[in-house]
């Protein structure tokens, strides 16, 4: 087994004032697995892949029933699929395990499914346990997770915050504890989670690689070391990390005994409803990880240090409602909500729980000075004027400095950057011509691992789920030629079949934009970049690749090559200038060599090409010859294409519609991109 580089070799989590905030996230989850994992977004080349799996070797081993494997504590002897068993089981101890998932995972191998061995074999259901199981007490580790499937995140997602998993297929039903950390990591540069995924990881770290010279060239120095012998530089930091398990330890120990007073409470939700957070998801991560990180510290009451720490982690992706608001937190207003002054100390001798409801028979209570019928002002003994002074919060929230720094706050303010464009709307469906192969998503039809069984097929060496109905079916009429004799179903491998499914794919949607000086007259733009934006958003949702080309003066150029990050498509666009001559020819060429590279890098991702333009022609005295040329071509390649036509006023010469038919596209005048205004204008027809 290959060494790991030391967690606390990682340049930042060995800070002189505590660990940075990725590695201080990732700890706080693993002492509180209930605050629900940890989210790290961050540019490439920021040590997230390195310090997640170098967690694991930092958390302190556990006790498991031995031959179980569903890692089952030894007090609980009946809760395995395994089990029961016996009182007196053998105990063995081994470390936490970190459970990598892929990105290319299907859902039976996550969720775990027949063993289909024992059933074509011996007939038996039994079940054979996926990733979720063998990650049980342990770490999941999904890099890359925004390229996860929609539904396997979610999956991942629903079992972390329940604590066990549910398995309903195949002919087994078996559920079986799957209490894990689920940890994260991704590049934004290649697509953003959908915020009502993005909400359901407990905490979140931004990453940024440092700016100051000194730390990089210490990092380089580090990773030099460690590749030049993995097994001594591990050495120099034995003693660390053995004092990080301790403390790690420790702290798992104490969490259970930590108070939540009801002024830390209070406080916590005064900062939720200050930042507008929706639901109370963010409450509960945000008292909980004050708690993990009051146990971190060594107390066991939470105070307003615990409390502004837990807020920086669980707050900014919860502020980002809409697809291309930026997470962020203003910290001014966090310090301004919590204040300077001390949370009151709860009186131990009061024996009341404040949050049980009165009796009716107690009737309201009157102080001294209070009139008839008059009840404490809430809060009153909660305020600023009956506290003392905190100690400064920087001591637990050291300032960035390494690779895993965190980026600055001014990068992510939580508002969107779209602001100059109009309101969005939901758009009538595009779609690619056909029947696609391609990954999974929601736009196109196409054969697929997910969506309805339509039939089956032979097994082929690029796998896929067995269709076992099927493949008994093909096995059955040669069971007397191969001598079947005791039962056992004879197979070959040329009976498997795999199951055919037809579901959605994503698609790469390339947008030809016209910038030129007759889109920019009398306002155009403004209407144009809605819908281009609208369409956008449509993307998001629908999981698919973007990618921008516009044209203007002399020529067209690549604004954004394709990428999965819908939020910078729609940057790009916010800053397209507008004017000059229309190049349409141009614009069209650059498309169709762009989607001629794409189609060798990812053959399987089918092209949308939508053209926004009014159809204009001006650059050159032969533009409209060259633009018609250059249409042909592109309708020669197959390539689906849809235009735009972006041209309004009373006098309209149809332009856009005479390029569709020579691209041989569908032709969306710009009123009709919104599919309420085309069901409006349908059902106006109808009547």
């Amino acid at each position: 087994m290959s060494q790991q580089f030391p967690f606390s070799a990682v340049v930042g989590a060995d800070g002189p004032d505590g660990p940075d905030p990725m590695a201080l996230a990732l700890i706080l989850t693993t002492i509180a697995p209930d605050v629900g994992g940890v989210l790290v977004r961050g540019e490439k080349g920021t040590a997230k892949s390195t310090i997640v799996r170098a967690l694991a070797a930092v958390l302190p081993p556990i006790d498991v029933i031995a031959g179980d494997r569903f890692s089952s504590e030894p007090h609980d002897l009946d809760s395995s699929p395994d089990g029961p068993f016996a009182a007196d089981a053998p105990v063995e101890t081994r470390p936490v395990r970190l459970v990598e998932l892929p990105v290319g995972a299907t859902e039976d191998r996550v969720l775990g499914s027949l063993h289909l061995e024992r059933a074509l074999t011996e007939g038996k259901a039994e079940y054979e346990p996926g990733l979720l199981a063998r990650a049980h007490r342990g770490i999941l580790y999904v890099d890359e997770v925004n390229l996860l499937h929609d539904h396997l995140v979610d999956l991942l997602l629903d079992a972390a915050a329940m604590g066990r998993s549910t398995v309903e297929r195949d002919g087994v039903s078996v559920e079986h504890a799957a209490r894990f950390v689920l940890v994260g990591t991704m590049n934004p540069e290649e697509g953003e989670l959908r915020p009502q995924l993005l909400d359901r990881f407990g905490l979140t770290v931004e990453v940024a690689a440092p700016r100051v010279p000194a730390l990089r060239a210490e990092v380089v120095r580090r990773r030099m070391a460690y590749d030049a012998d993995p097994a001594a530089f591990a050495a120099r930091y034995a003693e660390s990390e053995q004092a990080l398990r301790a403390r790690i330890s420790s702290a798992q120990g104490l969490v259970g005994a930590v108070r939540l007073t009801d002024a830390a409470l209070l406080k916590i939700a005064e900062v939720c409803a200050a930042f507008d957070v929706d639901g109370l998801r963010a409450d509960i991560v945000t008292a909980r990880t004050a708690v993990a990180h009051a146990a971190w510290s060594g107390r066991d009451e939470v105070n307003l240090a615990d409390i502004r720490v837990a807020a920086t982690l669980a707050l900014p992706h919860r502020r980002r409602r809409k697809p291309f608001d930026a997470p962020g937190l203003d910290e001014d207003l966090l310090d301004q909500v919590l204040g300077d002054e001390e949370l009151p100390p709860e009186d131990p001798t009061d024996p009341e729980d404040p949050t049980d409801p009165p009796s009716p028979e107690d009737g309201p209570e009157e102080g001294p000075e209070d009139g008839p019928g008059e009840a404490d002002g809430p809060g009153e003994a909660d305020g600023p004027d009956a506290t003392d002074t905190v100690e400064p919060v920087d001591q637990d929230v050291p300032a960035p400095s390494d690779l895993s720094s965190p980026a600055s706050p001014d990068s992510g303010s939580g508002a969107s950057s779209l602001s100059g464009t109009g309101s969005t709307y939901r758009t009538r469906l595009l779609t690619v011509r056909g029947v696609g192969t391609g990954t999974a998503g929601r736009r196109s039809r196409a054969r697929t691992s997910s969506g309805r069984r339509i039939g089956a097929t032979v097994a082929t060496s690029a796998g896929g789920a067995i269709h076992l109905t099927e493949t008994i079916r093909a096995a059955a009429p040669h069971q007397f030629a191969r001598g079947r004799v005791d039962g056992r179903l004879l197979l070959r491998a040329m009976d498997l079949r795999i199951a055919e499914r037809e579901g959605r794919e994503s698609n790469l949607v390339l947008f030809c934009v016209d910038a030129s000086g007759s889109m920019a007259a009398r306002r155009r733009m403004e209407k144009v970049k809605t819908a281009v934006l609208s369409l956008l958003l449509d993307a998001y949702q629908r999981r698919d690749k973007v990618g921008l080309v516009t044209f203007r003066g002399a020529g067209a150029e690549v604004a954004l090559p394709p990428t999965h990050s819908v939020d910078a498509a729609a940057t790009r666009l916010e800053e397209l200038p507008a004017g000059g001559r229309t190049p349409l020819a141009e614009g069209l060429l650059e498309a169709a060599h762009l989607l001629a590279v794409e189609r060798t890098r990812d053959p399987q991702r089918r092209p949308l090409l939508v053209v926004v333009t009014d159809g204009r022609a001006t650059a050159g005295a032969d533009a409209v010859i060259r633009s018609r040329m250059a249409a042909a071509l592109l309708a020669g390649t197959g390539i689906t294409s849809v235009v735009i036509d972006c041209e309004s006023g009373p006098m309209r010469l149809g332009l856009a519609a005479t390029l569709a038919e020579h691209l041989g596209a569908e032709h969306v005048p710009i009123g009709e991109v919104s599919a309420e205004d085309l069901i409006s204008a349908a059902r106006s027809w109808a009547a």
